[in-house]
């Protein structure tokens, strides 16, 4: 008797290269429309209306309709996760793209996973506020500590209103190019929207990599004691 849930029809949808391209594209949290997903996968608009029909059907993205248009994002952040995970599976047993060049190193050192921020400057993050004790790292939890609450709060994010919301608050997400974790959670999402709002970094056109600017390198890297 085979018992537990069946990954095979997950693993399915995923592993369509269409769809694994539209699932890529929507790693940075924004909704797309089916037009905008059409291009990402390679495929016309109509095999790519029915990719969408099989990943919403099989939950892994979620559709809004918003005047003339359809938009689609993916369901959750633990499927974002998951697909994170998978890259770096890939890329450790060698499943790479053929075409590389110059925003594969920007994706390498930072870029968006979703809400959060990941790459080298998403891990030395992680490592930072760990070597701080402003997270406390078991082997099953990442909780944000009373050092952690101090940092966050001088930073200017509302902890409270954190710690109110039901999502978990701080998670490690296995980062696809470092093998090594990254903050995700709530946590992660309001450190980077944070960090993006005081201008010290922001999002690459058409692209999940992220810019930080000089002067928000340096801000950034005193704001969470990051050492280079």
């Amino acid at each position: 008797m085979k018992d537990g849930p069946d990954i095979s029809r997950v693993a399915s949808l995923i592993g369509d290269p269409a769809r694994a391209n539209i699932l890529a594209a929507l790693m940075d949290g924004r909704a797309l429309t089916a037009t905008e997903l059409s291009m990402a996968a390679g495929v016309g608009k109509s095999t790519t209306s029915i990719h969408l029909g099989e990943l919403e059907q099989g939950g892994l993205v979620t559709p809004a309709k918003q005047g003339r248009h359809r938009y689609y994002a993916l369901t959750g952040t633990e499927i974002a996760e998951v697909l994170e995970a998978l890259m770096g599976l890939a890329q450790k047993t060698g499943a790479t793209r053929v075409r590389t060049g110059p925003r594969d190193a920007d994706l390498r050192h930072a870029r968006i996973c979703y809400d959060h921020l990941a790459g080298e400057m998403g891990v030395a993050l992680y490592d930072a506020l760990a070597s701080q004790k402003a997270i406390d790292i078991s082997d099953a939890d990442v909780a944000l500590t009373p050092i952690g609450d101090d940092l966050l709060t001088k930073l200017g994010v509302d902890v409270g209103a954190l710690r109110s919301n039901r999502r978990k608050m701080c998670r490690g997400c296995l980062d696809w190019s470092m093998r090594r974790n990254h903050l995700a959670g709530s946590v992660g999402s309001a450190i980077w929207q944070r960090v993006e709002s005081l201008g010290w970094a922001r999002r690459g056109k058409d692209s999940r990599a992220i810019h930080f600017t000089k002067k928000g390198a340096s801000a950034f890297q005193d704001a969470f004691g990051i050492k280079v």
